[in-house]
């Protein structure tokens, strides 16, 4: 349903995009509305049109794209709200430049690839006022660190001079947002602005295009995949599949009670804080032995595989990186005095925010980082060895019982190898086998990972995100291993896709007696898989505990905060958005006793509970950490 108060209302849109012979179809028909001030979610899977019908609407599609039918109508409150229709304007035409950028913004997944390197924050923001505006020098600045301090830097006059590579990813996107801003526009277009981010910076950002839209009045077009951000910024939903609309209605009505067995699939499948894990997640396309699979749980060994005692690696920086002939340094500690064991047969989750050491600990199991000090004790065939002192050649037949799982899998293969070569290699690298018996190794691990063993000639880029994924579990499981490190294996998949990685990983460690070590910020997956939860914050663990422990009883305050950020996908339990914009309980200088650093003694692991520990100081840990 439309109406002539509608910010923006498309009718009919079709897009395709030209190949030899023919075109594909991207858009079918996509209709639906945008209210002034309000925040519409469009949702879907990778391939549904979310993008496509951002692209359209701000008229950047790429060449191959065109719009083929229908409305794009734009009554923009500032003009008198007089409609336009932006698919019939040139995208390069003036009338489009002057909506575009000023009255019509977007901000994008990944800041880093989106903002010039070479130029400095304040200059590219400054660039869309002098472009939109004609103002420069002093009275763009001013409005520049104005909005640098809206969008909560905490240095604006700092971030105004600064370049792109030297922020965090959350302040980068907080760039983007101010440069989106900076000209006030009607309506904010915001692709995945948050999926690349931690759960506590997420859960800001989030915060922070809300408060703006309430306080700019603005409308915003938030384009997700992600069912715990609609629910907690959403007033209206829009579902896409395959370029057609499936429900579009209030959130409310939708989460309440979805109607089209797409969007109840949809959220059948989103992994949940509080869910059962003993139940199977349910992919959106299942075959009948998927549905009548029940989740076997592993049952997790009581002996150690792996034992981590006292890991500490510091790196060197310079202060001033781009001044070649400076010399001055400054270590960082990225992991200290890091203690855990990982038994037989369980899934040990290693979780925390960016740049707590996580993949610093698993790089040094794997033996690619060397520590400074600690122990790293794997308890093979042979006997207890410490990884932490072998060189490489001794290291090499450890090497196949410990594999890595890699967060994007195209970039982990050379897209120069079929299939065959991919997950062959490890078997060359060991020496293993002839021509043959690696390729019936390689046909029997696709099998198993239900990749059709004919693609076995194929290049990557022929494959899907879910399915390149399981090559690369093929791939290391080619040398049966012991125990997988996998970091972060699910982050950049879509929900459905998720839930089949996510339930092949738990029939793989059932039927192959496999350990893992499962790197993850999105706590609902790890509260899937794993069956004790290691949570690090600044290179040091402050909480180790059963999983049911971690989410039903947790005792550090970054614990606490990291379950607070978490958004679900649920109406009933919205995420505080007050208390998670001051973000005091990530900084451990905020931290209350008995779990601060003070008189120059550091709070050490304790155990609270039975395999429940927490970093605080140990005289006071059992009665104040309750």
């Amino acid at each position: 349903m439309t109406s002539q108060s509608d910010l923006i209302e498309i009718r009919g849109l079709k897009v395709a995009f030209a190949i030899p012979g023919g075109s594909i179809p991207a858009l079918r028909g996509v209709s639906f509305r945008i209210r002034p001030g309000g925040v519409t979610a469009v949702v879907g899977e990778s391939g549904s049109g979310k993008s496509v019908t951002a692209q359209a609407l701000m008229g950047i599609l790429p060449k191959a794209g065109r719009i083929e039918a229908g409305e794009i109508v734009f009554r923009d409150p500032r003009g008198g709200g007089a409609p336009v229709d932006l698919a019939k304007l040139d995208p390069r035409g003036e009338q489009f430049r002057t909506i575009r950028g000023a009255r019509i913004s977007m901000i994008f997944q990944e800041p880093m690839t989106s903002l010039s390197p070479l130029h400095k924050v304040g200059a590219q923001i400054s660039e869309v006022m002098e472009i939109h505006e004609g103002l420069s020098g002093g009275p763009a600045r001013k409005r520049v660190v104005d909005m640098l301090r809206l969008v909560r830097f905490p240095d604006p006059e700092r971030g105004f001079k600064s370049y792109p590579f030297e922020l965090s990813g959350g302040l980068r996107q907080r760039a983007m947002i101010a440069m989106a801003l900076v000209c006030k526009p009607a309506l904010l277009v915001a692709d995945e602005p948050t999926t690349a981010l931690d759960v506590t910076v997420q859960a800001q950002i989030l915060g922070l295009i809300k408060d703006l839209q309430r306080e700019l009045g603005m409308a915003v077009m938030m384009i997700t995949h992600d069912m715990g951000v609609v629910a907690n910024l959403a007033e209206e939903v829009v579902v896409l599949y395959r370029g057609e609309v499936m429900e579009a209605g209030p959130a409310e009505e939708l989460f309440r009670n979805p109607h089209h067995p797409y969007l109840q699939a949809l959220m059948a499948a989103v992994p949940r804080i509080d869910a059962d894990p003993s139940e199977r997640l349910k992919p959106l396309v299942i075959d009948a032995s998927e549905s009548e699979r029940p989740r076997k749980r592993p049952v997790a060994g009581t002996e150690p595989l792996l034992e981590v005692k006292g890991l500490s690696k510091e790196f060197s920086i310079r202060s001033d990186s781009w001044k070649l002939l400076s010399s001055a340094a400054k270590t960082v500690k990225a992991v200290d005095s890091v203690t855990f064991t990982v038994r037989r047969g369980e899934c040990l989750g290693l979780v925390g925010e960016s740049g707590c050491g996580k993949t610093t600990v698993s790089k040094m199991i794997m033996g690619a980082v060397t520590p400074d000090q600690g122990q790293i004790i794997y308890h093979g065939e042979k006997g207890p060895a410490d990884l932490a002192g072998l060189s490489d050649t001794a290291l090499m037949p450890y090497r196949r019982s410990i594999q890595y799982l890699f967060q994007d899998p195209f970039s982990a293969f050379n897209p120069r190898m079929p299939v065959l070569e991919i997950v062959s290699e490890p078997l060359k690298v060991q020496g293993l086998g002839d021509a043959a018996s690696r390729k019936a190794r390689v046909q029997e691990l696709l099998g198993r990972v239900d990749i059709d063993p004919r693609f076995i000639n194929r290049y990557p880029h022929s494959f899907s995100g879910g399915q390149r994924q399981r090559i690369g579990i093929a791939r290391s499981l080619a040398l049966n291993p012991s125990m997988l490190i996998l970091d972060e294996p699910v982050s950049a998949l879509d929900v459905s896709t998720q839930a089949q990685v996510l339930n092949l990983l738990n029939d793989l460690r059932t039927e192959l007696g496999l350990t893992y070590i499962f790197i993850s910020h999105n706590l609902a997956v790890v509260n899937y898989v794993a069956d004790r939860v290691a949570v690090m914050c600044r290179g040091r663990l402050v909480e180790v505990a059963p999983r049911r422990d971690i989410f039903a009883d947790p005792r550090h305050p970054y614990t606490k905060a990291l379950l607070a950020s978490a958004p679900s996908p649920d109406l009933d339990h919205p995420l505080d958005f007050a208390a998670i914009r001051e973000g005091r309980m990530t900084e451990p200088a905020n931290w209350p006793a008995p779990f601060d650093e003070r008189d120059g003694l550091a709070p050490a692991l304790v155990e609270v509970a039975p395999e429940h520990f927490v970093r605080a100081h140990p005289a006071r840990a059992l009665t104040e950490a309750a």
